[in-house]
């Protein structure tokens, strides 16, 4: 079945049947439209995409990038990573296009790929600023990116309140009682999400006059084994931590189950919390403690900025920040009691 067969069986060109398939409902009348589309349903015709994209100027593909993985990694390494690709794609499929996702190492790898796909637009996951300025040289398309801070750029970034995040984590450990905290980060030297909440807990420290110094500081890489050592490391040192806060979930877990693989209790012997606020969280034992945001509405956000765009707007400039919370669970032990 092809576009000829079905202008034959209802006696119109293969002009009118292509108005009909690519929507230009206007140069074909109701009744005939209708006859068309009835033929359609009644063989299970299926338009050649790519014939439409060239037809229409539009690929209906969607470019996801998941930047900064190892040659050995993927999105599941990270849950946030899994969570946020999991809600921008439902996004996007209610919106009847397709996802088209790429993991890289480096995000300048992508640009040739996305050129050549003809995506309508792309999102990108936690792009540094640098490299930020090389994509928009390189592309011009629709982008969005997620939790990307480029002062002086002009995108559209949405994501959530890092500073205050970090904020509200130390002034809840404070305020359950704990002086003694341990922070397990990554780096925080770059610009960036970590760098934010970094900032914010310190200040938070600060403000409080609780004594934070770089020796409470554990660096880990965001992966679970990484946490897990970094637990054990915690257990064994000098610092008798009260509380050990993360600066994601999955570093959460795996620092939980390295303190609890050398006998200490959560949180009766130390405390922790996480930052992401995973599904996850009801699964471990105990449940963990987080500040949560929301995915949803961050995927929802950024889909709604990036059609926006498709549909003309191509010169928005918004960093819209998501508002954060602390969920309380049963991982942090109130001291103040």
């Amino acid at each position: 079945m092809n576009i000829k067969t079905i202008a034959e069986l209802v006696g119109v060109s293969t002009a009118t049947v292509s108005n009909v398939i690519n929507g230009n409902y206007g140069k074909v009348s109701p009744k005939t439209r209708e006859k068309i589309e009835s033929v359609i349903r009644e063989t299970g015709y299926k338009p050649n995409v790519m014939a439409r994209s060239l037809v229409k100027k539009s690929s209906r593909l969607i470019g996801l990038v998941v930047p900064y993985l190892g040659r050995d990694e993927d999105f599941f390494t990270n849950p946030y990573n899994a969570h946020m690709i999991a809600s921008i794609e439902r996004y996007i499929r209610a919106r009847d296009y397709y996802l088209m996702l790429r993991c890289v190492g480096d995000p300048a790898q992508i640009v040739p790929l996305l050129s050549s796909w003809n995506v309508d637009g792309a999102f990108f996951l936690g792009i540094y600023k640098e490299e930020v300025r090389q994509i928009l040289k390189q592309l011009d398309i629709p982008l969005v990116f997620f939790d990307t801070y480029a002062a002086g750029e002009k995108i559209v970034n949405v994501g959530i309140e890092d500073y205050r995040g970090g904020y509200l984590m130390a002034r809840y450990l404070i305020g359950k009682g704990h002086k003694k905290l341990a922070l397990v980060t990554p780096d925080v030297s770059s610009e960036g999400v970590i760098k934010e909440r970094y900032k914010g807990f310190t200040d938070a420290c600060k403000e409080s006059g609780i004594t934070f110094k770089p020796g409470n500081i554990y660096y880990s890489d965001s992966t679970y084994k990484d946490a897990m050592q970094i637990g054990q490391d915690i257990a064994f040192g000098a610092g008798q931590y009260t509380a050990v806060a993360c600066m994601s979930d999955i570093v959460a877990f795996g620092v939980t189950e390295g303190l609890r693989q050398c006998g200490l209790r959560i949180p009766y012997d130390v405390s922790v919390m996480g930052f992401d606020n995973l599904p996850d969280c009801d699964f471990m034992t105990p449940k963990l403690t987080s500040v949560a945001q929301d995915f949803e509405l961050k995927a929802r956000k950024g889909g709604d900025y990036l059609f926006r765009m498709i549909d003309g707007e191509r010169n928005l400039v918004i960093d819209d920040r998501q508002p954060i919370r602390v969920v309380e669970r049963q991982s942090v032990r109130d001291l103040s009691v």
